[in-house]
């Protein structure tokens, strides 16, 4: 197992992280969180670890943005009711990329269903490809950099807390980590609503 975590884990890494955010709903937040951990215990390498997701997310990001923008449309106008439903949506798509873009690509890279279309909505809307790949970038780091290091520490942090005070030690911390991430999320679902609350008005 050791040996098959060594030779082809990187790989897979990448594989999973760049084919999520191509558009395809792979587990690629899974596969960085559970690489950290692996690294906490010796088996990877940390860095190789964050800098391989970063540039799977940048590099799976921009091949959905390329097939959104070079394909997307055609893909929608094959089918009668689903065109008629993106002649409604793809003009409002393009003012809100046009205003938004950047945030909407750099935040979606925290959020699962975006994490999967953002790319290709980004595409289709014809979002200008500079301020895609810099937001998409800055995005891509800063989410392998927080998620990996999160699960690297994390995973430290659970194995030893389970070797000094058992399993209510580890659990204790699953269950910290568990309230802030739902705390997070809720902060940030304030946030949006505020913001929409704003453009509303």
């Amino acid at each position: 197992m050791e040996s098959l975590v060594a030779d082809y884990g990187l790989f897979l890494l990448f594989l999973l992280v760049a084919m999520e955010s191509a558009g395809i709903p792979l587990p690629g937040e899974t596969a960085l969180v559970a690489a950290g951990v692996l690294a906490a215990r010796g088996d990877m390498d940390v860095v190789a670890v964050i800098a391989v997701a970063a540039t799977a997310a940048i590099v799976g990001d921009n091949i959905g943005y390329w097939a959104g923008r070079l394909g997307g449309r055609r893909l929608l106008q094959r089918w009668g009711p689903l065109e008629r439903h993106a002649s409604r949506v793809l003009p409002w798509s393009e003012r809100f990329f046009e205003r938004h873009g950047g945030k909407t690509i750099f935040l979606g890279r925290f959020v699962a269903v975006l994490r999967v279309t953002a790319a290709w909505v980004a595409g289709i809307s014809k979002m200008h490809w500079w301020l895609f790949f810099l937001w998409n970038a800055a995005g891509g780091i800063v989410w392998a950099v927080t998620v990996g290091l999160v699960a690297y520490y994390a995973g430290q942090a659970a194995a030893d807390a389970i070797a000094h005070y058992g399993l209510i030690g580890g659990g204790a911390i699953l269950v910290a980590l568990a309230i802030g991430a739902i705390a997070f999320r809720f902060v940030r679902r304030r946030m949006l609503g505020a913001e929409s609350e704003g453009e509303a008005g």
